[in-house]
């Protein structure tokens, strides 16, 4: 596959003649009332809206890779696609699916193994067993399954990303505060997002089409408190150690109008919400800032509500010699 434009790194008025892939698409009528398409391209360096306004072109499915061709465009100062040609890939094309899709940093098998490490380092037989069997029923889903539709680690294995990344953090805090309950912890970040698998549908490249009907009904925060509370009874978890672990998974959003009805009220469970919540931020700022220029700011993030100022300068590498 030769190599072809990043999307997060074009300029205006720059032709892209490439493969991308679709994230959102619909048929929409402008004010004057010509039809036109309404689309979302993505590869691994980001999405652009884009629209085709030929009127005649059909909608294509979410995740189907396309062949291209546009020119890059600016519309209320902000990234444009404008796509004159465009159709479905075939056989003879020559692409590479991970340009394409977000994908984690990692396989998604050494994030797994990494995960089930941790668990195996769990003292309590009970709680270890707990966490063991939640991930035992998730099955291959977690290989591929991102953590978010759009914002963070909506990505292919981005709930892997982000549980093994928060336990990386966690093992660090509690160095630091050696007070902590290391394992229940763990226990905490392991299984606060498990259930994202039933609330959202995904395919195996890691899109998100919608949420389910369990998603939108109940969401992943009840839905874990109750598959934790089944589990528990099956394997006789003492009731004390279950229901700490059933409040980690409840209030891990802290608040009421981010989805937890009660907030954290023991130290472990304040711990989880401060890590999910760093792990969350840091992504999207690292995301939003590869498109920023130095010395310039992102565009708002709209979860964030601010934009961002990029750096001009590089970080000091501490393997840099003093001046003598």
């Amino acid at each position: 596959m030769k190599q072809q434009p990043r999307l997060a790194e074009m300029i205006k008025g720059q032709v892209f003649d490439g493969f991308l892939l679709t994230r959102t698409a619909a048929q929409r009528t402008s004010s004057n009332g010509s039809k036109y398409l309404d689309m979302t391209l993505c590869d691994t360096s980001g999405e652009v809206n884009a629209k085709m306004w030929d009127g005649l072109t059909p909608a294509p499915a979410v995740a189907e890779v396309l062949r291209v061709r546009g020119v890059m465009q600016e519309y209320n100062n902000r990234p444009q696609f404008r796509v004159d040609k465009m159709r479905p890939v075939t056989d003879k094309d020559d692409y590479d699916m991970n340009q394409l899709t977000p994908c984690a940093p990692q396989p998604p098998e050494e994030m797994k193994d990494e995960i089930l490490a941790r668990v195996e380092e769990i003292a309590d037989n009970q709680l270890r067993a707990l966490v063991a069997m939640r991930l035992d029923e998730c099955g291959d889903k977690l290989n591929y399954y991102p953590a978010a539709s759009k914002l963070h680690h909506a990505e292919r294995s981005g709930l892997l990303h982000h549980t093994s990344t928060m336990l990386r953090m966690a093992k660090h805090v509690c160095e630091v505060y050696p007070q902590l309950d290391a394992d229940l912890l763990a226990a905490g970040v392991i299984l606060h997002d498990l259930c994202k698998i039933d609330e959202m549908d995904s395919d195996e490249i890691g899109m998100v089409s919608d949420y389910t009907a369990e998603g939108m009904l109940i969401g992943h925060l009840v839905a874990g408190v109750a598959e934790i509370a089944r589990c528990g009874r099956e394997l006789g978890v003492r009731k004390e150690l279950l229901m700490m672990v059933e409040h980690m998974i409840l209030s891990h959003h802290d608040l009421p109008e981010y989805g937890s009805p009660k907030p954290p009220m023991f130290p472990e469970a304040e711990v989880l919400h401060v890590l999910d919540l760093l792990d969350a931020r840091m992504f999207e700022m690292s995301r939003a800032l590869q498109n920023a220029q130095p010395g310039g700011f992102t565009e708002r993030i709209w979860s964030l509500e601010r934009r961002l100022y990029r750096r001009r300068e590089a970080p000091v590498s501490k393997e840099r010699p003093e001046a003598e």
